[in-house]
């Protein structure tokens, strides 16, 4: 997996903007981010669609990841590879390298879906299996019905950025750490908090304060400094900004020759730790 990859939440089709699609996938790959991720529901599918086509245009190998929605009505092995097909199908694939559980919530809980997960990876549908939005002992139960499958548990994609560092808290980041499971991080710039130089919550003047310091020394922005942070504090984590244009990509990419100092990281760390816990 690449280090940093690209999340297409505002992927959709028709007129210009595909061309300009194209161009940020292309740019992507130019940059050595070849991982895309995308789910179902993006755009109601037409997310899966515009990916798929600019794959397709551009032809170059490169790692493809999507979501299954458990929305309440879904209480079936059918309806499941139904949604796969379906995505598939937008995608121009014959096989997904990633497939989620969008989130936990179902009627039928983590485990049922973990076994429809190891049935399409025995069918030669997805190479990998993931959740997001999962706690820890969801995480644990989805690790466990896979591993009768030998289906190992890839990844978990979360919320984690300075802004919003909760799996440092919940346990999620490490739990990832020991059972060797990626944290792949959406919202890794703070949703444009940190890109417009005002992060909210706790601590967020002093850390808008350091990073314009860390970025102003180091010829960098903001968004820049806030993704090496990500990138240095586990090698787990892989953040996957949204970009939709070209000069996203170029401004992004940039994190991955940025390597911050130990001075720099604990000063960003300091300004952006999470509250701790009440006393009980």
């Amino acid at each position: 997996m690449p280090a940093l990859g690209v999340g297409t939440n505002r992927w959709d089709t028709g007129g210009s903007g595909q061309a300009r699609l194209r161009d940020t996938f292309a740019a992507a790959l130019d940059a050595g981010m070849g991982f895309f991720d995308t789910a179902e529901i993006y755009s109601a599918g037409r997310s899966e669609l515009a990916l798929g086509e600019a794959a397709r245009r551009d032809g170059r190998p490169v790692l493809l990841a999507s979501k299954f929605a458990p929305l309440p009505y879904r209480v079936s092995a059918a309806q499941f590879t139904s949604a796969l097909d379906k995505t598939l199908e937008r995608l121009g694939r014959e096989s997904l390298d990633l497939y989620y559980l969008h989130f936990p919530y179902s009627p039928l809980g983590v485990g049922a879906w973990m076994r429809a997960m190891a049935g399409a990876v025995t069918a030669g549908k997805i190479r990998a299996v993931g959740i997001s939005n999962c706690n820890v002992a969801q995480m644990r139960k989805a690790a466990r019905v896979l591993a009768r499958y030998g289906v190992p548990l890839a990844a978990n994609q979360v919320q984690y950025s300075l802004v919003h560092r909760k799996p440092e808290t919940d346990g999620v980041l490490a739990a990832c750490h020991q059972m060797d499971v990626a944290l792949v991080a959406y919202r890794p710039i703070g949703g444009g908090a940190i890109s417009s130089g005002s992060p909210t919550g706790r601590g967020g003047s002093a850390l808008a304060d350091t990073l314009r310091d860390v970025a102003a020394a180091r010829g960098a922005t903001a968004a820049q400094v806030a993704l090496a942070w990500l990138l240095k504090r586990d090698d787990h984590v892989i953040p996957i900004p949204g970009m939709t244009r070209p000069e996203h990509v170029r401004e992004n990419s940039a994190a991955l020759s940025l390597e911050l100092g130990e001075e720099e990281f604990t000063a960003i760390d300091r300004a952006s730790a999470p509250a701790p816990a009440p006393a009980r």
